[in-house]
């Protein structure tokens, strides 16, 4: 198994694709600590991991408090015996539909302001850890970088958040832990939005906003998004770091 012997945290672990990749790692014989704000969604997840014979704890966390973070880590580190890997996926709190011209300084800044404090305040809490492990991956959920109106500050705060990321592995780079962010346009498909599946008038399945037509394959499904997350997460990316993994299908040209 990939992640045998290691111990994960999904931040963000009761959303689709943080559960996604929560499962994924507890399938790959990872130890899984759920993080996130709703307790009563984050044991829904633990309790199918358990079902299935994983290890998975849950625990109701403000990633956007430095101090609660890093209690929670050390709380893992009792529990697990150490950190090897995090995976981020709690949400920007954006607010979308209005060009900048028409969006009140804070408005434009709140998602930039929530992804950079919660991406350091996890980055700060987990490198001391993993450091004395030897090393780890620390990576996150990003956003497209499409040009595409009316989404206020969503892609200014991936892009900031890249940039944080790139100096992450920078930083940590000599205590062996790499940083990577996915490259999703838009949210994720179900297992079934593959380019052989039936047409759905669901709008869920629509294409993000500006970019129809424009995607030659398919939009990534969560158990995609969770594979790339597993093989990220494991030695055998051990090479990868400052890097963004394209998965928007063609839509980003590299």
């Amino acid at each position: 198994m990939l992640l045998e012997n290691k111990t994960a945290i999904v931040y963000g672990a009761a959303g689709s694709i943080g559960s996604s990749v929560a499962r994924a790692y507890a399938r790959e014989g990872a130890q899984v600590h759920l993080a996130g704000r709703t307790v009563s969604s984050l044991e829904a997840v633990a309790e199918v991991i358990r079902s299935a014979g994983g290890v998975a704890h849950a625990a109701q966390l403000d990633v956007l408090d430095k101090d609660a973070v890093q209690r929670h880590a050390t709380g893992v580190v009792d529990t697990s015996g150490g950190i090897d890997v995090c995976f981020n996926a709690t949400s920007n709190d954006d607010i979308q539909g209005r060009t900048l011209l028409d969006m009140p300084l804070g408005q434009f800044m709140q998602p930039v302001t929530k992804s950079l404090t919660a991406q350091h305040a996890i980055a700060t809490a987990l490198a001391p850890h993993m450091a004395r492990r030897g090393g780890g991956a620390i990576l996150v959920m990003g956003g497209g970088r499409e040009a595409i109106p009316r989404l206020g500050g969503s892609h200014v705060a991936w892009a900031a958040l890249a940039g944080l990321c790139r100096q992450l592995a920078a930083d940590l780079g000599p205590h062996g832990i790499r940083v990577a962010w996915l490259l999703s346009p838009g949210s994720p498909g179900s297992a079934d939005d593959s380019p052989d599946a039936e047409p759905t008038d669901d709008p869920s399945h629509d294409a993000p906003p500006g970019t129809a037509g424009l995607i030659p394959r398919h939009r990534p499904s969560l158990e995609e998004v969770a594979g790339i997350a597993t093989f990220l997460a494991s030695d055998s990316a051990r090479t990868m770091t400052a890097a963004e993994i394209n998965l928007t299908g063609g839509a980003v040209i590299d």
